[in-house]
This record gives C-alpha cells, structure tokens and sequence, in this order.
C-alpha cells in the first residue's frame, strides 16, 4: 500500500493515503497504547520504553514554525529515550548554502529517524528519496497524517461507544488537514462530509482515494458548497484556517470567499446534539465563533494534547519497529 518513494526498503509515513485501513488502525491503537502508559506514570513502563531509542537522536527539520509539533515530536522522542534535535530553517545551511540532496544525506547519517515539517509535498519527497533513515511527514502542503492519527484517536475517545455511524463535517478550505482527515475517517468507517466555498474543490487524487476506501468499507463521502446542510446531523464539526501560513497576502480576499463558513451556533443547532467539535489549532475567530471553541462539545485541547500519542505511535511503528506493524510490543 505504501508508495515508492525511494528504492530502499525504508517505509516512511507520508500520508494516510499509503496506508492499508487495517495499518491506520493499528496507528490509532498504538497512540491509544502510549497514552494509557503515559498517564499511568508506570515506571517500570517508562524506563522500559526509554532503552528502545536510548542513545539515538531524532532530527526534526521544521522550515515552518509549530507549536504541538514541536512540542509533541519533542516529547515522543525523549520518551523512547532518544535525544531530539530541532534543526529550523536558521539552523542548518538548507535552501542557504546546501542542497536538499547534501543535507538529507548528511542529516539521515547521523540521526535514526527525520520528522520534516515542510512547505511543499516535493520537500517530503525529495527527504524520501535520499533519506537513509524513515521521514515521518510533520505537515506539507499536501498531507498532514500525524494530524490524522490524533484526530482519530480523539473521536475515539469521545463518540467511540455510539452505536450509529459517525458523521465527519468539515467546513473550510480544501487542504492538507482535511486530505488525510477525510480518508483516516472513512477508513475507520466514518462518513465524511466537506464543504468549501465556491471556486474551492477537495483535489482530484483525494476524491478518487476516497472513492475506493468508499466501495470498499460502505462509507460516504460528500462534497458541497453548502455549510448548512453539510452541518445537519453531524457527530463532528471540524474546521481549520482559512489563511495557511504563507497566504497572509491574500487574507482580505480569503475571508470574503469564506463568508458564510465560520462555525457558529447557528451551525452547531444543525449537528447532532452530542456533536464535538474539533480545530487542529492555532485557531482565528474568523473560523469558529468563542461559544463553540470554548464551549461545552469542544475537544480542541484533548486533540491538541493527543498530537504527543500520535508521534509516539509513529516513532513505534515506523523506527523502532522498522516500518513494521507486525509483532508490536
């Protein structure tokens, strides 16, 4: 299922897309795993979990800033008892003095695994390509499958035991957030509603992804220009910036084309009444009114907290166990 991004037998997470349903599964009870461990201050736990990686050093290479990333990639690694090393665009010569080619070679020599917050999808890539070591995808402009993983387990923790199939509603822009969402959603049998503005289409390759996970698992996938009816009956509202990092040029046209797609109680009477909403964060007013963000189905903070499980289960799988999802322990 994954794709070929390079010729080695490495297996690098780029994208929900790559992944059979049964291994994204495995990637949700894997952060599930690690969060039942973390909060149960087991040391016996702890220090058996902190030799895996002990002695190793996980690079990060972030040309954009973050905040859960960081942090949350950070963390992951300290738990498995390796040393992270955060390597920002003014740190390293890359894109200055040095090619992708020569920092991905010397980087990936030194370090056991690279998680890559990056502008564009050929960055990622271009990492995979000549990376002797996984590249766990942090954010491109494509995908962003560590976001998925979190999303996933928090809608677990918070509707899992709903008998009825869950409905995913998006309301914003077509991006990278909701092009892993959608498919991680409809792998673990959600259906999964999105509606964009006019002029804003979800990506053709998305569209035809979700098309197959939908024959194969009885699932449904609407696209609409309509936030209301996009809105009726759903278990989740989800929502994201309307000005991406790099677009601020562009905010006062953006805002416009979005009017209309802010979440708001007028939105939230038309959910489910046990609806949750959710926001990857940083979050701007212009996307969600204060009385949903702060209010009583929100679960912004335990999705955000979530983040620190999801790269712990991509650490698990794909450096320790070497890109395998058979005999985890």
């Amino acid at each position: 299922m994954t794709t070929d991004y390079n010729n080695n037998n490495i297996r690098h997470l780029i994208s929900i897309k790559d992944l059979s349903d049964e291994e994204f599964k495995i990637l949700v009870d894997r952060a599930q795993h690690y969060k039942q461990i973390f909060k149960s201050n087991d040391t016996t736990e702890f220090q058996k979990n902190h030799l895996k990686l002990l002695g190793r050093t996980i690079a990060l290479i972030f040309t954009k800033r973050s905040t859960r990333t960081r942090i949350s990639t950070e963390g992951a690694a300290t738990f498995f008892g390796a040393q992270p090393m955060f390597l920002g665009k003014e740190d390293i010569q890359l894109g200055v003095n040095e090619s992708f080619y020569d920092t991905t070679k010397v980087v990936s020599s030194m370090v056991s695994c690279i998680f890559a917050r990056v502008n564009s999808h050929d960055d990622i890539k271009a990492l995979c390509k000549d990376s002797s070591v996984p590249i766990i995808n942090s954010l491109c402009d494509t995908y962003h499958p560590l976001q998925a993983i979190c999303d996933m387990l928090t809608i677990r923790e918070h509707l899992g035991d709903k008998k009825d199939k869950l409905k995913i509603t998006w309301i914003g822009d077509a991006n990278n957030v909701i092009n892993d969402m959608a498919l991680a959603a409809m792998k673990l049998g959600m259906d999964v509603s999105i509606a964009t503005p006019n002029g804003i289409e979800m990506d053709q390759f998305i569209v035809d992804a979700a098309s197959e996970v939908s024959k194969r698992n009885g699932t449904k996938l609407e696209l609409t220009h309509d936030s209301k009816a996009a809105s009726k009956g759903a278990n989740v509202l989800v929502t994201d910036t309307f000005v991406s990092m790099g677009e601020e040029y562009a905010k006062e046209a953006k805002l416009k084309q979005f009017s209309g797609f802010q979440i708001n109680q007028e939105l939230a009477d038309l959910a489910d009444d046990d609806f949750r909403f959710m926001h990857c964060l940083p979050r701007h007013h212009e996307e969600v009114t204060d009385d949903v963000f702060y209010g009583k189905h929100s679960i912004v903070f335990d999705e955000a907290e979530n983040r620190l499980y999801a790269a712990m289960a991509a650490i698990d799988v794909f450096v320790i166990n070497k890109g395998s999802f058979n005999d985890l322990k």
